[in-house]
């Protein structure tokens, strides 16, 4: 069956070039997709731009466009367990994951589906009985959606649901590693009745599929999520026509134990933020940093707990994170470990491949203790289970280390200090703060970075701007001559 699609309808790639996705877990063969040229992106582009310039959508009531997200994240919760497990076979995650996954997708869909409705405008005091002044919001046009493989559907959800919401139309380029479930989100969105042409799909790698997004002129926003070398490319590339530009490119993130924290928790939580989906999580705490007269106890008992992770596929009862995308991932996490160790590091665990999970691209959970903030495995983004340690002695060192990165996404810290808490979290330059927690986030809040982790927001009202431009109009009301030279 055909994958693409582009203007209302399913279609073969142009070049009829396909691409075979298999798990990532054991290397089964998942399925065949349509893998799409810039042509055929090219004419995704002029159905999304027909779509919103002669279409119904941009001028659907705000409240008719919040009922079809609705309508959506019905849908997704009678799909849920073909989503789940779709999403786990491309991604090789557990089954447990992908399930909490969907739950939140769905939340997100409601969350812009009932903030677009209630939304009118504002009008604005001028001071003037006779002037009628107000400031509408309309949507920017055509999207650019490009998606990574580490969160599929929710990334795309964060993405779709605002644009939608907002009365865009776009053209979706997931990751051509986990094509699955964004196929899925095309037929449930085709059946919740959204008009043709306004949701366009192409699969395939960013170099020929997506490249024409980022300089097209008929695209006016380009929103993407992924590597920031990838960023800064396409931020180049939307420079020629000046499009709107939306960036999460990651993070190489702190997470701050003083030593006065919850031990149990701070533990807890360490393991989470860095290990959780074997690390490839733009929001991972990597970065470890523990206050020196808490460092021996502390590492100790995390590398006796991730010792105890146990690694297996999407179906695996007892698994506890599952494998790497592909072997290319797994050999650049592995050459970010080596070089570590190179820089003087010391490993604590992990390391090497396990043994007995030869056909997936399993890596261990890896600690690599006495780190400084020169090695480049403290300051890179390994996208994988490895966590570097790095002492501090006082709450001033500690925020200087985690400020010294040119990320800045997200990050935790963990004490018992309310007031110590809410200084160290004024002074991160950083998008999320956690406190005395991890990873946990709602639709309702922001998601975006500092610095080089990107630019703009994605998720709460932010997010729903930045799919939206603001019209300011000014109505005289009084027919009377005015002007400078009555």
């Amino acid at each position: 069956m055909p994958e693409l699609f582009i203007g209302g309808a399913w279609r073969s790639a142009l070049d009829e070039r396909t691409r075979e996705i298999r798990c990532p877990a054991d290397g089964s063969p998942v399925g065949i997709v349509d893998e799409a040229s810039a042509k055929d992106t090219v004419e995704a582009i002029a159905a999304a731009r027909r779509a919103f310039d002669e279409g119904p959508w941009p001028g659907t009531p705000a409240g008719e466009r919040g009922d079809l997200l609705l309508r959506v994240a019905d849908l997704m919760v009678r799909d849920k367990d073909e989503l789940a497990r779709a999403e786990s076979l491309d991604t090789g995650k557990r089954l447990v994951e992908s399930a909490y996954d969907i739950d939140d997708i769905v939340n997100c869909f409601r969350y812009f589906g009932r903030l677009v409705a209630g939304e009118s405008g504002r009008v604005i005091d001028t001071g003037s009985p006779s002037v009628d002044s107000r400031v509408v919001y309309e949507p920017v046009g055509v999207c650019a959606l490009i998606t990574p493989w580490n969160y599929p559907l929710l990334q795309t959800a964060w993405k779709v649901a605002p644009a939608l919401a907002a009365g865009n139309s776009f053209v979706l380029k997931p990751s051509e590693l986990t094509p699955h479930t964004a196929i899925h989100l095309m037929r449930l969105l085709e059946e919740a009745g959204l008009p043709p042409g306004v949701a366009n799909l192409v699969l395939g790698a960013g170099p020929e599929a997506g490249a024409p997004l980022g300089d097209h002129p008929d695209v006016d926003l380009l929103s993407f999520t992924g590597g920031l070398q990838t960023g800064r490319r396409l931020m180049a590339a939307a420079a020629g026509t000046v499009k709107k530009v939306a960036l999460e490119l990651g993070g190489k993130n702190p997470n701050i134990v003083f030593a006065d924290a919850d031990f149990d928790t701070a533990v807890d939580m360490a393991l989470t933020a860095v290990f959780l989906h074997s690390g490839q999580v733009c929001s991972a705490g990597a970065r470890l940093l523990v206050e020196d007269s808490l460092h021996d106890r502390f590492v100790d008992e995390v590398v006796r707990r991730a010792q105890l992770i146990r690694l297996g596929g999407p179906f695996d009862e007892h698994a506890q994170t599952g494998p790497l995308i592909s072997e290319a991932h797994r050999a650049k996490v592995e050459a970010y470990v080596a070089q570590g160790l190179a820089e003087g590091a010391v490993l604590r665990c992990g390391g090497a491949r396990p043994e007995g999970l030869d056909d997936g691209f399993y890596y261990p959970p890896t600690v690599l203790d006495e780190c400084d903030a020169r090695m480049s495995v403290v300051q890179e983004e390994s996208f994988g289970p490895v966590l570097t340690v790095e002492r501090f002695t006082d709450e001033a060192e500690a925020v200087r280390l985690a400020n010294d990165t040119v990320y800045g996404l997200a990050g935790g810290v963990f004490t018992s200090d309310e007031a110590k808490a809410q200084r160290v979290a004024a002074r991160l330059r950083i998008g999320t703060v956690w406190i005395n927690d991890y990873h946990p986030y709602v639709p309702q809040a922001e998601w975006g970075g500092y610095k080089q982790s990107g630019s703009g927001r994605e998720l709460g009202p932010s997010g729903l701007a930045e799919y939206r431009e603001a019209k300011h109009i000014w109505r005289n009301t009084d027919p009377s001559p005015q002007g400078w030279f009555s």
